[in-house]
Protein backbone atom coordinates (compact mmCIF):
# COMPACT_ATOMS: atom_id res chain seq x y z
CA UNK A 1 0.00 0.00 0.00
CA UNK A 2 1.58 3.73 -1.01
CA UNK A 3 1.97 5.75 1.76
CA UNK A 4 -0.51 7.80 2.80
CA UNK A 5 -3.45 5.21 1.88
CA UNK A 6 -5.59 3.94 3.89
CA UNK A 7 -7.69 1.00 3.22
CA UNK A 8 -11.66 1.01 3.13
CA UNK A 9 -13.35 1.29 6.40
CA UNK A 10 -16.65 -0.99 6.65
CA UNK A 11 -19.38 -0.72 4.76
CA UNK A 12 -17.30 0.54 1.54
CA UNK A 13 -16.22 -2.65 -0.12
CA UNK A 14 -17.70 -1.01 -2.67
CA UNK A 15 -14.81 1.43 -3.07
CA UNK A 16 -11.96 -1.11 -3.25
CA UNK A 17 -13.27 -0.77 -7.14
CA UNK A 18 -9.84 -0.47 -9.34
CA UNK A 19 -10.18 3.51 -9.56
CA UNK A 20 -9.43 5.26 -13.01
CA UNK A 21 -6.11 5.90 -13.98
CA UNK A 22 -4.92 9.17 -12.42
CA UNK A 23 -7.03 9.35 -9.28
CA UNK A 24 -5.85 8.36 -5.88
CA UNK A 25 -8.30 7.70 -3.03
CA UNK A 26 -8.09 9.22 1.13
CA UNK A 27 -9.56 8.87 4.29
CA UNK A 28 -9.89 12.54 5.78
CA UNK A 29 -9.97 12.93 9.60
CA UNK A 30 -13.66 12.31 10.09
CA UNK A 31 -13.39 8.26 8.41
CA UNK A 32 -15.03 9.88 5.34
CA UNK A 33 -13.44 8.96 1.85
CA UNK A 34 -12.38 11.95 -1.13
CA UNK A 35 -10.41 11.37 -3.88
CA UNK A 36 -7.42 12.98 -5.30
CA UNK A 37 -6.73 13.31 -9.20
CA UNK A 38 -2.89 13.51 -9.34
CA UNK A 39 -2.62 15.18 -12.73
CA UNK A 40 -5.35 17.76 -12.46
CA UNK A 41 -5.01 18.15 -9.15
CA UNK A 42 -8.56 17.56 -8.43
CA UNK A 43 -10.21 16.79 -5.51
CA UNK A 44 -13.91 15.34 -4.89
CA UNK A 45 -16.23 13.51 -2.37
CA UNK A 46 -17.39 11.02 -5.34
CA UNK A 47 -15.49 8.23 -6.54
CA UNK A 48 -14.34 8.89 -9.91
CA UNK A 49 -15.95 6.52 -12.83
CA UNK A 50 -13.79 5.12 -15.70
CA UNK A 51 -16.77 6.65 -18.08
CA UNK A 52 -16.31 10.66 -18.18
CA UNK A 53 -19.64 12.53 -16.78
CA UNK A 54 -20.61 9.36 -14.66
CA UNK A 55 -20.23 9.39 -10.79
CA UNK A 56 -19.52 5.91 -9.56
CA UNK A 57 -20.80 6.40 -6.04
CA UNK A 58 -23.86 8.69 -4.75
CA UNK A 59 -23.45 11.38 -2.30
CA UNK A 60 -23.95 14.65 -1.57
CA UNK A 61 -23.38 18.18 -3.18
CA UNK A 62 -19.15 18.25 -3.33
CA UNK A 63 -17.63 19.88 -0.12
CA UNK A 64 -13.90 19.28 1.45
CA UNK A 65 -13.26 17.32 4.61
CA UNK A 66 -9.06 17.51 3.75
CA UNK A 67 -6.67 15.06 4.51
CA UNK A 68 -3.77 16.29 7.54
CA UNK A 69 -1.93 18.61 6.47
CA UNK A 70 1.73 20.76 8.10
CA UNK A 71 0.90 18.28 11.58
CA UNK A 72 -2.94 19.00 11.55
CA UNK A 73 -5.41 17.57 9.44
CA UNK A 74 -7.07 20.74 7.70
CA UNK A 75 -10.52 20.01 8.15
CA UNK A 76 -13.16 21.19 5.80
CA UNK A 77 -15.70 20.93 9.11
CA UNK A 78 -15.28 22.40 12.23
CA UNK A 79 -13.79 18.74 13.71
CA UNK A 80 -17.22 17.12 13.22
CA UNK A 81 -19.12 16.65 9.74
CA UNK A 82 -21.96 18.83 9.10
CA UNK A 83 -25.13 16.85 10.42
CA UNK A 84 -22.84 17.57 13.79
CA UNK A 85 -22.99 20.92 13.12
CA UNK A 86 -19.52 21.53 15.02
CA UNK A 87 -21.58 20.80 18.59
CA UNK A 88 -24.04 18.39 19.74
CA UNK A 89 -27.06 20.79 19.93
CA UNK A 90 -30.10 19.62 22.32
CA UNK A 91 -33.29 21.72 21.44
CA UNK A 92 -34.21 22.99 24.91
CA UNK A 93 -37.49 21.46 26.99
CA UNK A 94 -38.99 21.41 30.04
CA UNK A 95 -36.31 19.39 31.24
CA UNK A 96 -34.90 22.16 34.02
CA UNK A 97 -31.75 19.94 33.73
CA UNK A 98 -30.68 20.52 30.57
CA UNK A 99 -31.63 24.00 30.40
CA UNK A 100 -28.47 26.34 29.82
CA UNK A 101 -26.14 23.41 30.17
CA UNK A 102 -23.71 22.03 27.34
CA UNK A 103 -23.89 19.11 25.59
CA UNK A 104 -20.91 16.91 25.64
CA UNK A 105 -21.06 16.88 22.07
CA UNK A 106 -19.54 20.68 22.88
CA UNK A 107 -17.29 19.74 25.09
CA UNK A 108 -15.54 17.45 22.89
CA UNK A 109 -15.11 19.67 20.07
CA UNK A 110 -13.29 21.93 22.75
CA UNK A 111 -10.83 19.35 23.63
CA UNK A 112 -10.24 17.84 20.69
CA UNK A 113 -10.09 20.94 18.01
CA UNK A 114 -8.10 24.07 17.92
CA UNK A 115 -8.99 27.01 16.22
CA UNK A 116 -6.08 29.29 14.39
CA UNK A 117 -6.66 32.13 12.12
CA UNK A 118 -10.30 31.04 12.45
CA UNK A 119 -9.53 27.70 10.57
CA UNK A 120 -10.34 24.47 12.78
CA UNK A 121 -8.13 21.86 13.47
CA UNK A 122 -8.08 18.44 15.12
CA UNK A 123 -5.60 18.83 18.34
CA UNK A 124 -2.23 17.64 17.81
CA UNK A 125 -2.27 15.54 20.93
CA UNK A 126 -5.22 13.62 19.43
CA UNK A 127 -5.47 13.75 15.76
CA UNK A 128 -4.34 10.50 14.28
CA UNK A 129 -1.06 9.59 12.00
CA UNK A 130 -0.44 12.27 9.57
CA UNK A 131 -1.78 11.60 6.43
CA UNK A 132 -0.48 13.95 3.30
CA UNK A 133 -1.66 14.48 0.18
CA UNK A 134 1.90 13.84 -1.39
CA UNK A 135 3.43 11.81 1.31
CA UNK A 136 6.22 10.78 -0.74
CA UNK A 137 7.24 14.61 -1.72
CA UNK A 138 7.57 18.24 0.17
CA UNK A 139 4.85 19.30 -1.56
CA UNK A 140 3.38 22.56 -1.11
CA UNK A 141 0.01 21.26 -0.84
CA UNK A 142 1.03 19.81 2.70
CA UNK A 143 2.90 22.60 4.31
CA UNK A 144 1.78 26.16 4.33
CA UNK A 145 -1.85 26.14 6.05
CA UNK A 146 -1.03 28.30 9.00
CA UNK A 147 0.42 31.40 9.05
CA UNK A 148 4.29 32.30 10.09
CA UNK A 149 5.46 35.03 12.33
CA UNK A 150 7.86 37.11 10.35
CA UNK A 151 11.65 37.51 11.22
CA UNK A 152 11.06 40.68 13.39
CA UNK A 153 8.78 39.07 15.16
CA UNK A 154 5.82 42.14 14.52
CA UNK A 155 3.51 40.18 12.75
CA UNK A 156 2.41 36.95 10.65
CA UNK A 157 2.62 36.13 7.34
CA UNK A 158 -0.05 33.31 5.53
CA UNK A 159 1.31 30.27 4.18
CA UNK A 160 0.33 31.27 0.94
CA UNK A 161 1.66 34.59 0.50
CA UNK A 162 5.27 32.97 0.94
CA UNK A 163 4.16 30.49 -1.86
CA UNK A 164 3.24 34.00 -3.79
CA UNK A 165 6.65 35.67 -2.00
CA UNK A 166 8.45 32.56 -3.46
CA UNK A 167 6.94 33.07 -7.12
CA UNK A 168 7.24 36.94 -7.27
CA UNK A 169 10.82 35.98 -6.16
CA UNK A 170 11.54 33.38 -8.76
CA UNK A 171 10.38 35.86 -12.02
CA UNK A 172 12.58 38.71 -10.90
CA UNK A 173 15.39 36.09 -10.84
CA UNK A 174 14.31 35.41 -13.96
CA UNK A 175 14.87 39.17 -15.29
CA UNK A 176 17.90 39.14 -13.67
CA UNK A 177 19.00 36.78 -15.57
CA UNK A 178 17.78 38.03 -18.43
CA UNK A 179 19.41 41.55 -17.66
CA UNK A 180 22.77 39.57 -16.89
CA UNK A 181 23.05 37.72 -20.37
CA UNK A 182 22.09 41.09 -22.07
CA UNK A 183 25.55 42.44 -20.67
CA UNK A 184 27.12 39.22 -22.12
CA UNK A 185 25.89 40.40 -24.93
CA UNK A 186 26.97 43.72 -24.81
CA UNK A 187 30.58 42.35 -23.66
CA UNK A 188 30.18 40.53 -27.47
CA UNK A 189 29.40 43.30 -29.43
CA UNK A 190 31.97 45.45 -28.47
CA UNK A 191 34.61 42.79 -28.52
CA UNK A 192 33.42 42.00 -32.29
CA UNK A 193 33.84 45.56 -32.88
CA UNK A 194 37.13 46.17 -31.65
CA UNK A 195 38.37 42.86 -33.22
CA UNK A 196 36.83 43.83 -36.62
CA UNK A 197 38.63 47.39 -36.02
CA UNK A 198 41.94 45.86 -35.23
CA UNK A 199 41.88 43.53 -38.25
CA UNK A 200 42.10 46.76 -40.45
CA UNK A 201 44.95 48.11 -38.39
CA UNK A 202 48.24 48.52 -40.42
CA UNK A 203 50.93 47.83 -38.63
CA UNK A 204 53.90 45.45 -39.86
CA UNK A 205 51.69 45.17 -43.36
CA UNK A 206 55.18 45.29 -45.37
CA UNK A 207 56.25 41.94 -44.01
CA UNK A 208 57.05 39.95 -46.48
CA UNK A 209 57.23 36.26 -47.44
CA UNK A 210 56.08 33.10 -46.26
CA UNK A 211 56.21 34.98 -42.59
CA UNK A 212 54.61 38.22 -44.11
CA UNK A 213 51.79 35.71 -45.35
CA UNK A 214 51.16 34.58 -41.83
CA UNK A 215 50.87 37.41 -40.71
CA UNK A 216 48.35 38.56 -42.80
CA UNK A 217 46.19 35.54 -42.18
CA UNK A 218 46.47 36.49 -38.55
CA UNK A 219 44.96 39.78 -39.04
CA UNK A 220 42.15 38.08 -40.97
CA UNK A 221 41.29 35.96 -38.61
CA UNK A 222 40.40 38.52 -36.24
CA UNK A 223 37.94 39.74 -39.08
CA UNK A 224 36.59 36.27 -39.16
CA UNK A 225 36.49 36.00 -35.25
CA UNK A 226 34.67 39.24 -35.00
CA UNK A 227 32.07 37.90 -37.23
CA UNK A 228 31.91 34.86 -34.82
CA UNK A 229 31.34 36.96 -32.08
CA UNK A 230 29.04 38.43 -33.71
CA UNK A 231 26.34 35.61 -34.77
CA UNK A 232 27.00 34.11 -31.24
CA UNK A 233 25.32 37.69 -29.70
CA UNK A 234 22.77 37.23 -32.25
CA UNK A 235 22.19 34.41 -30.92
CA UNK A 236 22.29 35.00 -26.95
CA UNK A 237 19.80 37.65 -27.78
CA UNK A 238 16.62 35.43 -29.55
CA UNK A 239 17.91 32.05 -28.11
CA UNK A 240 18.11 32.85 -24.67
CA UNK A 241 17.22 36.76 -23.86
CA UNK A 242 14.35 36.80 -25.18
CA UNK A 243 12.39 33.55 -24.03
CA UNK A 244 13.85 34.42 -20.79
CA UNK A 245 12.40 38.07 -20.81
CA UNK A 246 8.78 36.82 -22.35
CA UNK A 247 8.22 34.27 -20.29
CA UNK A 248 4.85 34.61 -18.25
CA UNK A 249 4.83 38.22 -19.40
CA UNK A 250 1.24 38.78 -17.21
CA UNK A 251 2.81 36.13 -14.45
CA UNK A 252 2.91 39.17 -11.61
CA UNK A 253 -0.65 39.95 -12.46
CA UNK A 254 -1.50 36.03 -12.29
CA UNK A 255 -0.21 36.12 -9.07
CA UNK A 256 -2.24 38.67 -8.56
CA UNK A 257 -5.41 38.15 -8.89
CA UNK A 258 -4.87 34.49 -7.49
CA UNK A 259 -3.69 36.10 -4.23
CA UNK A 260 -6.87 38.64 -4.14
CA UNK A 261 -9.25 35.18 -4.60
CA UNK A 262 -7.55 33.55 -1.38
CA UNK A 263 -7.60 36.42 0.54
CA UNK A 264 -11.15 36.96 -0.30
CA UNK A 265 -11.73 33.47 1.03
CA UNK A 266 -9.96 33.66 4.29
CA UNK A 267 -11.74 36.85 5.22
CA UNK A 268 -15.02 35.01 4.31
CA UNK A 269 -13.94 32.42 6.67
CA UNK A 270 -13.02 34.97 9.51
CA UNK A 271 -16.86 36.27 9.03
CA UNK A 272 -18.35 33.27 8.95
CA UNK A 273 -16.39 31.90 12.53
CA UNK A 274 -16.99 35.46 14.12
CA UNK A 275 -21.22 34.46 13.13
CA UNK A 276 -20.94 30.98 14.89
CA UNK A 277 -19.38 32.50 17.67
CA UNK A 278 -21.76 35.19 17.94
CA UNK A 279 -24.70 32.65 17.60
CA UNK A 280 -23.13 30.53 20.40
CA UNK A 281 -23.35 33.52 22.84
CA UNK A 282 -27.00 34.05 21.90
CA UNK A 283 -27.65 30.91 22.42
CA UNK A 284 -25.89 30.99 25.70
CA UNK A 285 -28.03 33.94 26.80
CA UNK A 286 -31.58 32.02 25.12
CA UNK A 287 -30.91 29.71 27.17
CA UNK A 288 -29.60 30.73 30.47
CA UNK A 289 -32.60 32.98 30.51
CA UNK A 290 -35.17 29.95 29.97
CA UNK A 291 -33.58 28.16 32.70
CA UNK A 292 -33.86 31.38 34.80
CA UNK A 293 -37.55 31.49 33.82
CA UNK A 294 -38.27 28.16 34.49
CA UNK A 295 -36.40 28.44 38.46
CA UNK A 296 -38.43 31.41 39.30
CA UNK A 297 -41.92 29.61 38.02
CA UNK A 298 -40.88 26.62 39.91
CA UNK A 299 -40.06 28.34 43.21
CA UNK A 300 -42.91 30.70 43.04
CA UNK A 301 -40.77 34.05 42.65
CA UNK A 302 -42.58 35.23 40.03
CA UNK A 303 -46.50 35.54 38.33
CA UNK A 304 -44.49 34.07 35.03
CA UNK A 305 -47.03 32.76 32.98
CA UNK A 306 -46.40 29.17 31.06
CA UNK A 307 -46.69 31.39 27.78
CA UNK A 308 -43.63 33.24 29.06
CA UNK A 309 -42.02 30.02 29.31
CA UNK A 310 -43.13 28.80 25.71
CA UNK A 311 -41.93 32.27 23.94
CA UNK A 312 -38.70 31.61 25.74
CA UNK A 313 -38.39 28.56 24.80
CA UNK A 314 -39.22 29.18 21.23
CA UNK A 315 -36.39 32.00 21.31
CA UNK A 316 -34.02 29.32 22.50
CA UNK A 317 -34.79 26.54 20.14
CA UNK A 318 -34.43 29.66 17.21
CA UNK A 319 -30.83 30.36 18.51
CA UNK A 320 -29.80 26.77 18.71
CA UNK A 321 -31.20 26.67 15.03
CA UNK A 322 -29.74 29.78 13.85
CA UNK A 323 -26.19 28.89 15.35
CA UNK A 324 -26.44 25.48 13.45
CA UNK A 325 -27.11 27.61 9.92
CA UNK A 326 -24.06 29.69 11.18
CA UNK A 327 -22.09 26.19 11.68
CA UNK A 328 -22.82 25.12 8.66
CA UNK A 329 -22.50 27.99 6.46
CA UNK A 330 -19.11 28.55 8.07
CA UNK A 331 -18.27 24.68 6.75
CA UNK A 332 -18.69 25.36 3.32
CA UNK A 333 -16.95 28.34 3.52
CA UNK A 334 -13.68 26.54 4.98
CA UNK A 335 -14.36 23.81 2.36
CA UNK A 336 -14.43 25.73 -0.07
CA UNK A 337 -11.16 27.58 1.10
CA UNK A 338 -9.63 24.19 1.75
CA UNK A 339 -10.69 23.21 -1.99
CA UNK A 340 -8.99 26.64 -3.46
CA UNK A 341 -6.12 25.87 -1.00
CA UNK A 342 -5.15 22.34 -2.73
CA UNK A 343 -5.94 23.55 -6.40
CA UNK A 344 -4.07 26.51 -6.24
CA UNK A 345 -0.62 25.54 -4.40
CA UNK A 346 -0.74 22.84 -6.73
CA UNK A 347 -0.85 25.01 -9.58
CA UNK A 348 1.88 27.30 -8.33
CA UNK A 349 4.57 23.89 -7.52
CA UNK A 350 4.13 23.12 -11.07
CA UNK A 351 4.60 26.64 -12.77
CA UNK A 352 7.87 26.53 -10.40
CA UNK A 353 9.10 23.02 -11.91
CA UNK A 354 8.02 25.02 -15.16
CA UNK A 355 10.04 28.23 -14.35
CA UNK A 356 13.54 26.40 -13.23
CA UNK A 357 12.79 23.49 -15.88
CA UNK A 358 12.37 26.94 -18.69
CA UNK A 359 16.01 28.66 -17.27
CA UNK A 360 17.60 25.18 -16.72
CA UNK A 361 17.01 24.53 -20.61
CA UNK A 362 18.04 28.25 -22.03
CA UNK A 363 21.16 28.01 -19.91
CA UNK A 364 21.82 24.51 -21.35
CA UNK A 365 21.41 26.35 -25.02
CA UNK A 366 23.99 29.56 -23.36
CA UNK A 367 26.22 26.64 -22.63
CA UNK A 368 26.11 24.91 -25.73
CA UNK A 369 26.56 28.28 -27.99
CA UNK A 370 29.18 28.99 -25.99
CA UNK A 371 31.00 25.40 -26.67
CA UNK A 372 29.97 26.66 -30.56
CA UNK A 373 31.74 29.60 -30.29
CA UNK A 374 34.86 28.67 -29.17
CA UNK A 375 34.76 25.61 -31.62
CA UNK A 376 34.67 28.37 -34.44
CA UNK A 377 37.35 30.52 -32.95
CA UNK A 378 39.65 27.68 -33.04
CA UNK A 379 38.29 27.42 -36.96
CA UNK A 380 39.77 30.71 -37.59
CA UNK A 381 43.48 30.26 -36.33
CA UNK A 382 43.82 27.05 -38.00
CA UNK A 383 44.77 28.66 -41.65
CA UNK A 384 47.13 30.82 -39.11
CA UNK A 385 48.73 27.77 -38.21
CA UNK A 386 48.87 26.00 -41.18
CA UNK A 387 51.15 28.84 -42.86
CA UNK A 388 53.55 29.75 -39.63
CA UNK A 389 54.55 25.72 -40.29
CA UNK A 390 55.54 26.67 -43.97
CA UNK A 391 57.45 29.93 -42.97
CA UNK A 392 61.28 29.59 -45.03
CA UNK A 393 63.74 32.03 -43.59
CA UNK A 394 65.90 30.25 -46.42
CA UNK A 395 63.11 30.44 -49.00
CA UNK A 396 62.36 33.79 -47.94
CA UNK A 397 65.87 35.15 -48.15
CA UNK A 398 66.23 33.61 -52.17
CA UNK A 399 63.52 35.07 -53.26
CA UNK A 400 64.39 38.63 -51.65
CA UNK A 401 67.81 38.42 -53.29
CA UNK A 402 66.70 37.19 -56.54
CA UNK A 403 64.45 40.38 -56.71
CA UNK A 404 66.71 42.76 -55.01
CA UNK A 405 70.09 41.74 -56.17
CA UNK A 406 72.45 44.27 -57.25
CA UNK A 407 75.11 42.09 -58.80
CA UNK A 408 77.39 39.10 -58.10
CA UNK A 409 80.82 40.19 -58.44
CA UNK A 410 83.22 40.48 -55.64
CA UNK A 411 85.86 42.81 -55.07
CA UNK A 412 89.96 41.53 -55.39
CA UNK A 413 92.73 42.58 -53.17
CA UNK A 414 94.86 45.33 -55.29
CA UNK A 415 98.19 44.62 -56.40
CA UNK A 416 101.47 46.60 -56.02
Amino acid sequence: MKPGMVPPPPGEESQTVVLPPGWQSYLSPQGRRYYVNTTTNETTWERPSSSPGISASPGPHRSSLPPTVNGYHASGTPAHPPETAHMSLRKPTGDSQNLGSSSPGKKQSKENTITINCVTFPHPDTMPEQQLLKPTEWSYCDYFWADKKDPQGNGTVAGFELLLQKQLKGKQMQKEMSEFIRERIKIEEEYAKNLAKLSQNSLAAQEEGSLGEAWAQVKKSLADEAEVHLKFSAKLHSEVEKPLMNFRENFKKDMKKCDHHIADLRKQLASRYASVEKARKALTERQRDLEMKTQQLEIKLSNKTEEDIKKARRKSTQAGDDLMRCVDLYNQAQSKWFEEMVTTTLELERLEVERVEMIRQHLCQYTQLRHETDMFNQSTVEPVDQLLRKVDPAKDRELWVREHKTGNIRPVDMEI
